[in-house]
């Protein structure tokens, strides 16, 4: 099962995860928190260096996803408005990910931050790794 490792402290992340759940009807995905156990396992498992936690993070068989190139793969996957993020893939990715790492630079000043990685809800629990 495709596993996304996202900011868990990180209120646009959650935010984000949260309107991945409700569009991901087939229940395609997995999430980690990047600071999590899990989440630090599998950033040193595909070598991958903790400053990738300030990027989406999508592993699907053994690939490794970041950035925008994430963000459309997981479109692909959702019902809904949220697969109009599959047209990213018709603007260069250096454009793309420019806008990608501006928000993703200033994501707490404009959305803010939590203390602690987010607790999923009994309904969703099962689809978080710990």
């Amino acid at each position: 099962m495709p596993i996304i490792l996202f900011d868990g402290v990180c209120n646009f992340c959650n935010r984000t995860v949260n309107i991945i759940l409700k569009y991901d009807q087939d229940a395609h995905f997995q999430f980690a928190p990047s600071q999590s156990t899990a989440g630090i396992n599998i950033l040193h498992q595909f070598k991958l260096d903790q400053k990738a936690s300030a990027s989406v993070i999508l592993i699907d068989n053994d690939k490794v996803y970041t950035k925008t190139d994430a963000v459309i793969q997981i479109a692909m996957h959702l019902k809904g408005w949220p697969r109009l993020f599959m047209g990213l893939k018709f603007i260069p990715k250096f454009i793309r990910d420019f806008g990608y790492d501006l928000v993703a630079k200033n994501r707490y000043t404009l959305f803010g931050k939590r203390e602690t990685c987010r607790i999923p809800d009994e309904s969703t629990r099962h689809r978080f790794l710990a």
